[in-house]
């Protein structure tokens, strides 16, 4: 098969990644495109007994290394997703190991091979991007929920999280109120509450005040998902696994809480950034 036909497949998955690690698609499919015009003309060759998407990543690490310098990093533009801000808000090296393996799914052992560096320092930059990850997503939580059992239970969870609770809500007009007062960042809600008021309606009402990410814990999933009106993004079922509650609830701010607004306000982005942040 052609080099062409081998690496094919794999370039809509270079792009991505591409994209994620520069900060913007130009930027992005310049390396990409770089790196096939290097295989093609001959001045570089795909590293050998290893999978050709491996390879071809790896042959793109080689090109970014040693010329990211000649790209400047794409400024933090509000045309850019949460996450794409959060992700470029991260030293490049974690940033690298974080993405190779959480978005393209790649093993350590494969993001070892594909940066040229020993396993001990993938796992090192994986785990500091994790915190580092962790620690923006700090967020100020409120808990609509009438079975106090259920509540306290939950409230525990978010604090192990490192979030705070800023208050425990059990009425659609005792959430709404408590909304305006604390601003909560993240909302987790019960739907049938104890004065048989709503918490799907104390979740629209706040939602018409600010923009905040709404985890519905539910034992009756289907009266949210009828296909009638828009549906919840979140949504998870009692009585609930706490794993699942906390990966739903570090995708919600991921994706959701913004978290670079101030920096970039402040004409600060990058490693810059996060440096600073680590000193205080």
């Amino acid at each position: 098969m052609s080099t062409t036909g081998t690496l094919g497949p794999h370039l809509p998955y270079l792009r991505r990644y591409a994209r994620a690690l520069t900060g913007s698609q130009a930027s992005g499919d310049a390396y990409v495109r770089a790196s096939l015009e290097a295989i093609l003309a001959g001045n570089a060759e795909l590293m050998k007994n290893i999978p050709p998407r491996i390879a071809l990543y790896r042959l793109f690490h080689t090109l970014w290394s040693t010329t990211a310098r000649d790209f400047p990093e794409a400024s933090i533009g509000t045309e850019s997703s949460i996450a794409e801000q959060r992700m470029q808000a991260l030293r490049p090296g974690d940033r690298e190991a974080i993405l190779l393996t959480s978005v393209e799914g790649f093993s350590v052992q494969e993001v070892a091979i594909i940066l040229s560096w020993p396993q001990s320092e993938v796992e090192s930059a994986i785990a500091a991007a994790s915190r580092a990850i962790d620690r923006d997503l700090s967020s100020r939580v409120m808990i609509i929920e009438d079975e106090m059992i259920i509540a306290l239970d939950l409230e525990n969870l978010v604090v192990e999280l490192g979030h705070a609770v800023i208050g425990i809500a059990t009425t659609r007009e005792e959430a709404v109120s408590m909304a305006r007062r604390e601003k909560p960042e993240l909302v987790l809600a019960d739907i049938q509450l104890a004065d048989g008021s709503s918490g799907v309606d104390a979740a629209r009402e706040i939602l018409d005040n600010t923009h905040v990410p709404v985890i519905f814990i539910t034992a009756f999933p289907e009266c949210l998902l009828t296909g009638e009106r828009p549906e919840p993004t979140y949504l998870v079922q009692k009585p609930f696994s706490r794993d699942t509650l906390k990966a739903t609830i570090g995708q919600a701010l991921f994706f959701n809480k913004p978290m670079i607004a101030a920096k970039v306000a402040a004409g600060r982005s990058g490693p810059e950034a996060l440096a600073a942040d680590q000193s205080r």
